[in-house]
């Protein structure tokens, strides 16, 4: 059984501020020393740390708290100071509610990975209760996490909520024991649902025996796609509308999301994947609705299903888990950076045709955001980089901004660019007189172009930028550019045109090295007979004049010249 354990630090801001994720660790004393940093430093007014412990046989993760620290205190009114704290739940039927069954399905998973069965089979199945009680240390423990959380929050004592829910669990326990003595829970055939659904609606505890009987339908399957295919069939034969359909889609939803909302389920409906980015990527297909597997029919279904835009609740349930893998610290593509960034954007370009009532934009770019921050590490980026060229650890960095999100992680990305560039072996690089230095300017400039393009904060942009300039300045001094091109000719018209070409080309960095192409071609431009020999080369005369002109004036702005200086330069 294989486990990864990391670390999650939580911060809460304000006496009533909620949790949020700050950052994830991988070493328990990392994560404790940067939840105390944020205390130190009055940037949280409570922090928390929380071990999670991944199972790679179920896909879950078991959750532990090992640090908490604040100095807010919530007001408390005189008078409510002595009042008995409420549990969280008060009597049997709110074990069955949306919140309850979610912390059964986080605090059993395992329970509940092992015997393939989902909380709301759990709770409706005498059998399965028995097996739990029998379980002794699993149901106990259950109890007290429940009990502790809420001790927390209370000045009730642990052990009078340990009590009060054991009671109260016994009580649903036994009323389910006593209704299947009763027979209270029908075994109707998949085309029969809808009749029972018919006679339920409207009454009280009709969910209830309906989630029943479906239970005791979902009791032979032999596996999660078996399961996915018998309640499929029972919805496909719910009435055309009222209550009665209302009750076969909800009740058949809510089971779906529990099933998908497990990991083991979903290792099952998927199969093995190559790595988490394979799987995720399976995922996103899913909850797009474009999966067709000839060997998975549960998992073609339920693509179809949501494709159709039905199962809204167990669509949630897969956007759910595919932000909750992102935020994980698990790579996409353990192996190879480039495989991870490329992975990481073609499922952002792919999942982001999803967002919407099903997903928050929100929550997947914190998302994203987050897995782009554990990128930009000194750990990963420096052996990305290590056997790199000068010019190629520059390229590659500025690849791992082209695949990233978040103004926080460029701003930090833009640091490793930033000794790069200003490192003697970089200024040697292209200062090698080995290579012609045409070929080492279009090399600067293509770089420079790139980094101008880059989500950079605007100043770090404009120091590289800056940076690379001067430096290519410097090739073409010591290279006498400008000089060799000078004396290459004593035509005025093939020197403008050939700055002009290569302006355009991009061998001229943006900054004062382009500035100075652009005088000198408008320099050019001045002398006179410029335009009549530049038409003479051409080869154009009388109407075609015009044509040749516009050319001129478009090479012109592309090289950055407006057409209105250009024209007042040329001389004829």
């Amino acid at each position: 059984m294989g486990r990864q354990v990391h670390y999650e630090v939580f911060r809460r801001v304000g006496a009533k501020g909620g949790w949020s994720l700050h950052e994830v660790a991988t070493t328990r004393e990392a994560a404790i020393t940067m939840a105390q940093g944020l205390m130190a430093e009055e940037k949280a007014t409570g922090v928390k740390v929380v071990k999670e412990t991944y199972n790679d046989d179920t896909g879950d993760y078991l959750t532990l708290k090992i640090f908490e620290e604040g100095h807010n205190q919530m007001k408390v009114a005189a008078s409510a100071e002595d009042a008995p704290h409420a549990l969280p739940c008060f009597k049997p039927d709110d074990l069955y509610s949306y919140h309850a069954r979610s912390t059964i399905a986080r605090l059993l998973g395992d329970f509940l990975s092992r015997n393939k069965v989902t909380v709301t089979e759990l709770i409706h199945r005498a059998d399965l209760l028995e097996k739990l009680e029998a379980t002794g240390t699993v149901y106990q423990h259950a109890i007290q996490k429940v009990a502790v959380a809420q001790a927390a929050s209370t000045t009730t004592p642990v052990q009078q909520i340990v009590k009060s829910l054991n009671e109260l669990t016994t009580q649903a326990f036994h009323r389910v024991y006593r209704d299947q003595r009763k027979g209270l829970f029908p075994d109707p055939k998949p085309e029969q649902f809808g009749q029972l659904a018919a006679s339920l609606a409207g009454q009280g505890d009709g969910p209830y025996i309906f989630n029943g009987a479906l239970a005791r339908h979902l009791k032979d399957a032999s596996g999660w796609d078996a399961k996915v295919m018998k309640l499929l069939a029972v919805m496909h034969q719910a009435p055309k509308d009222g209550a009665a359909r209302d009750l076969v889609l909800a009740s058949v939803d809510a089971i779906m999301a529990e099933l998908l909302g497990g990991a083991a389920a979903l290792h099952e409906l998927m199969g093995r994947s190559e790595n988490l980015g394979a799987s995720l990527t399976h995922l996103v297909e899913l909850f797009l609705g474009k999966v067709q597997d000839q060997h998975h029919q549960g998992l073609s279904a339920l693509s179809q299903c949501f494709a159709a835009d039905e199962l809204p609740e167990a669509r949630t349930a897969i956007a759910g888990r595919i932000v909750a893998e992102f935020k994980s610290p698990k790579r996409l593509c353990p192996d190879s950076l480039v495989d991870e960034l490329k992975t990481l954007r073609r499922i952002a370009n792919r999942v982001v045709l999803g967002v919407g009532k099903h997903m928050s934009h929100d929550d997947l770019v914190a998302a994203f955001t987050l897995r782009s921050k554990r990128l930009v590490t000194q750990e990963s980026l420096g052996a990305y980089i290590a056997d790199a060229a000068p010019d190629e650890k520059m390229e590659r960095l500025l690849f791992v901004e082209e695949n990233i999100i978040g103004v926080e992680n460029k701003r930090l990305l833009a640091t490793f660019i930033s000794p790069i560039i200003n490192a003697a072996p970089f200024d040697n690089f292209f200062q090698n007189p080995k290579v012609p230095v045409l070929q080492r300017l279009q090399r600067l400039g293509q770089l420079q172009q790139r980094a101008l393009r880059a989500s950079f904060v605007d100043v770090q942009r404009q120091e590289i930028a800056t940076r690379m300039d001067r430096l290519a300045q410097d090739v073409a001094a010591r290279g006498k550019l400008f000089e060799a091109l000078e004396a290459k000719t004593t035509n005025h018209v093939e020197k403008a045109t050939t700055l002009l070409k290569l302006t355009m080309g991009g061998f001229f960095t943006e900054g004062a090295l382009a500035a100075k192409a652009r005088e000198k071609i408008i320099g050019y431009l001045a002398t006179p007979g410029f335009l009549a020999g530049y038409m003479t080369v051409a080869g154009k005369t009388g109407a075609e004049t015009d044509g040749a002109m516009a050319g001129l004036m478009a090479d012109l702005g592309k090289a950055g010249i407006t057409a209105e200086t250009g024209l007042k330069s040329i001389a004829a």
